[in-house]
């Protein structure tokens, strides 16, 4: 099971959802403030995080999906932007009107 950067409620459903044994990931910096641990000791659940390494060696490989139509980003990107309009990217995914927010750099 994997929760890629949400909300407390988004890791806390994660971990509620895992079965025993099961481990969760957070991938990026976490919003969240606390997180009642016992769930995790009593079903024996992992919580691992760690920055996304999409930056690195990764980032090769998903272009290289992306252009060979292999992966669609789209149905990660819900709304788009201009560069200029950045703030607003940002408040859209805040505000939960956008799943992930497109910068748009060039037409």
């Amino acid at each position: 099971m994997l929760e890629c950067v949400g909300s407390q409620l988004a890791v806390e459903t994660a971990v509620q959802l895992g079965r025993p044994g099961s481990i969760v990931g957070r991938v990026g910096v976490p919003h969240i403030d606390e997180l009642d641990t016992n769930k995790l000791f009593w079903t024996n659940i992992g919580l691992r995080g760690g920055r996304a390494a999409v930056t690195t060696h990764d980032r090769e490989i998903l272009l290289e999906a992306v252009l060979d139509g292999r992966i669609n980003p789209g149905k990660v990107f819900t709304q788009s932007f201009n560069l200029d309009e950045v703030q607003e990217a940002y408040q859209a995914m805040d505000e939960r009107k956008a799943i992930k927010s497109l910068l748009v750099i060039a037409d």
